[in-house]
């Protein structure tokens, strides 16, 4: 992804970016708080609302948009993880919800009087085994009936709605491993039997556990058909590693800037520090990965927003970037020496945020054996 692609948009970004500078994230890191004042500036600018249409109150643009925004706040040294979900959750909603609940919610999530921030896959006992996962989905009449646990639920305490994957028919009575999981809006301003408890992490992430005691959601919770949320959610997958490579290549060239500045400014034995070969071709050898990572990122919102098979092109943007922003990372860390440990420079906060993503949302090793099978048909791994 280039510069050139949505300048107005970019432009806004840094506008709006540079009210919240590096002091503001540091006082949020010391008090693990979340960052209200900002996501609240994204909503208001419209940004938050750029996938949702039109006729919702949104601006109706593709995902290469979204990929341009949360790109832009990380390159100005903001978090898009507060309010990423939004986008990579909202492929589900606009492709399989129905008329009436697109009707009730994507309007007020356009205006930025609900948030849709949460999004509940992953499992102790399952991790990145999805279609392994444990938490049942009931139904009962016209309800259904919730119980079961997830983790690395992010934002569940800074959101109106959740959007949930459930077993709705027991693992041994499906023909397919990826039947009989489905997938739910829950509204969690009308739930009881919910428990949502803080993981404290290395980063100020705001992300949770949650606990399902048979917590009662209308049926009209249920998006598309029961059974089908597997396959709702892999669109989802497939924008969310797009999203999230895209906030890499924003720290990557956060990191290079910041570099390259350090370098060709710090002086020791009465010359910059970047005049060595030693300090200067690990930042080189970061922005040349981060700008072919970023080409593979723009390849594959492209397919994504042509509507055309991207699951390789997504991981492989997910892989490429996040390698690119820690090798990025640090190279910056090494240039700035002992002061890349001060929390003032913010190197070592976003240090922090960036290490994140060859975890999650998908962890390296996983895209690999992905790649492996799926695209180079070696034997399954895993």
């Amino acid at each position: 992804m280039t510069d050139k692609s949505y300048p107005e948009i970019r432009e806004g970004l840094r506008r709006l970016c540079a009210a919240f500078p590096g002091p503001y994230w540091q006082a949020l890191d010391r008090q693990r708080a979340y960052p209200q004042d900002f996501v609240a500036a994204l909503t208001e600018a419209g940004y938050l609302a750029c996938l949702i249409p039109e006729d919702y109150g949104g601006s109706g643009l593709p995902l290469s948009a979204a990929s341009a925004i949360l790109e832009e706040i990380h390159k100005a040294g903001c978090n898009g993880a507060a309010c990423h979900a939004q986008m990579y959750t909202m492929g589900t909603v606009l492709k399989h919800g129905s008329r009436a609940q697109k009707k009730r919610y994507l309007p007020e999530i356009a205006a930025g009087s609900l948030r849709l921030q949460a999004f509940a896959v992953t499992e102790p006992a399952s991790g990145t085994d999805t279609l392994s996962l444990r938490t049942t989905a009931e139904r009962r009449g016209d309800r259904y009936v919730v119980n079961g646990q997830k983790v690395w639920t992010s934002r569940a305490e800074h959101s109106d709605l959740l959007l949930l994957l459930a077993r709705t028919t027991p693992k041994q009575e499906v023909v397919r491993r990826g039947d009989g999981l489905s997938v739910f809006l829950v509204d969690l301003r009308a739930v009881e039997g919910l428990t949502v408890r803080p993981i404290r992490t290395m980063m100020n992430h705001a992300t949770t556990e949650i606990f399902f005691d048979s917590m009662e959601i209308p049926a009209e919770s249920l998006i598309g058909e029961e059974g089908r949320g597997f396959r709702y959610i892999l669109d989802g997958m497939n924008a969310e590693r797009i999203l999230i490579a895209s906030e890499c290549i924003g720290d990557a060239r956060w990191f290079i800037d910041k570099a390259r500045h350090y370098a060709s400014d710090r002086q020791v034995f009465a010359k910059p520090i970047g005049a060595n070969q030693g300090v200067q071709f690990p930042i080189a050898r970061a922005y040349a990965e981060s700008e072919a990572a970023a080409l593979m990122v723009a390849k594959a919102a492209a397919l994504f927003d042509a509507q055309k098979p991207c699951g390789a092109e997504a991981n492989m943007a997910k892989l490429l970037a996040a390698e690119a922003a820690w090798h990025a990372g640090d190279s910056c860390l090494q240039t700035h020496g002992g002061f890349g440990f001060a929390e003032e420079y913010d190197i070592e906060r976003k240090f922090r945020e960036t290490r994140l993503y060859q975890v999650a949302p998908i962890s390296t090793n996983l895209i690999l054996a992905y790649l492996g099978e799926h695209v180079l048909g070696m034997p399954r791994s895993y």
